[in-house]
């Protein structure tokens, strides 16, 4: 089990999902983490956001695949722009979560010594898939995004299920 860090004091904790270009797996993460702490009162103590590894997509809207299968489960995805994972997010963020082990190598790579124990696998919060890649659906078909979206919505209630213990 990733060891969760401390609630800050004074601020809400933040927590950022990466993947490669931001407009598929991080954001899918992100609107439903947004929508499920907001329906469990919870949006005033968790703040998110996500970021890619690459730079691909910055300013870009989260792919239309992407926003098509959310909008069909309700997600809304039309706020969210992508953008690069930066130096600066190791400190400004309590919890990063990649969303394959190729996003964690790199962030660790990235991130200072002493900031590591803030880097998990989004997977790891995801009952039965701990450590499991979440697989890009980018050069796939309708069936990748849905399986992504589902792997999120798991994910993101084992994180709820993480921080109100």
């Amino acid at each position: 089990m990733t060891v969760l860090p401390p609630q800050p004091t004074g601020r809400p904790l933040r927590v950022l999902f990466v993947c490669t270009g931001n407009i598929c797996r991080s954001p899918t993460a992100e609107a439903i983490a947004r929508r499920v702490f907001e329906a469990a009162g919870l949006e005033q103590r968790v703040e998110f956001d996500s970021a890619g590894t690459h730079d691909y997509h910055v300013g870009k809207l989260p792919d239309p695949r992407t926003r098509e299968i959310a909008a069909q489960h309700g997600y809304d995805l039309s706020m969210l722009r992508a953008r690069k994972l930066e130096c600066e997010d190791f400190e400004r963020f309590d919890l990063l979560l990649a969303m394959d082990s190729g996003h964690f190598a790199q962030m660790r790579s990235m991130c200072p010594e002493p900031l590591s124990g803030r880097l998990a696998m989004f997977s790891d919060f995801v009952s039965g898939e701990e450590g499991r890649d979440v697989p890009d659906p980018y050069y796939g078909g309708a069936h990748g995004f849905a399986e992504v979206l589902e792997l999120c919505e798991r994910g993101v209630q084992g994180l709820l299920a993480a921080l109100t213990r």
